[in-house]
């Protein structure tokens, strides 16, 4: 008979803990589910917080550090609240020659944000990504998952001047 430990509570009474720690359960609270738990908290909270990724920690019994490790390394997870429109620069080799980088300081002089950031007003999330699988759109960019192929700065100014004011 082996012992079994009692699972940490939820952070809140927030009814969105239970379809995680239904997750974390179907799973075992195995380690190896560490990265569908964090997407299932994403999913239900929209970014990962301390706390979220805490509970995750104890209930797959794994320290906060690794967890943190994996939140971090993709880029996919968000650990801070999204803003209602987001755009990912593609800095791949193709996009980043035909002028990503061009594109990320004229979005940071406008909006005076940087990828990773979301503007005060949380009207804009600035995200990269190493490729976006449009290279022969080079520079491409996706704001709010379309994505739009040979950008020039003026451009996404003014899509993005559409959306996030």
């Amino acid at each position: 008979m082996s012992l079994q430990l009692a699972k940490p509570a939820p952070p809140s009474d927030d009814k969105r803990w239970k379809i995680i720690t239904t997750t974390m359960r179907r799973n075992g609270y195995a380690s190896h589910a560490l990265i569908e738990a964090l997407h299932g908290v994403q999913e239900a909270f929209g970014y990962l917080d301390e706390a979220s990724m805490r509970f995750v920690a104890e209930s797959l019994d794994l320290p906060l550090s690794k967890v943190f490790g994996v939140a971090t390394f993709y880029h996919l997870f968000m650990l801070k609240p999204k803003g209602r429109h987001a755009c990912v620069v593609c800095t791949g080799t193709a996009c980043y020659i035909k002028g990503a980088g061009g594109l990320i300081e004229d979005i940071e002089q406008r909006f005076g944000v940087n990828p990773g950031e979301t503007t005060p007003d949380d009207a804009l999330s600035v995200l990269s990504a190493r490729c976006v699988g449009a290279c022969g759109l080079a520079p491409a960019v996706v704001l709010d998952g379309e994505v739009l192929g040979k950008v020039t700065g003026p451009d996404l100014l003014a899509r993005l001047e559409e959306v996030a004011v």
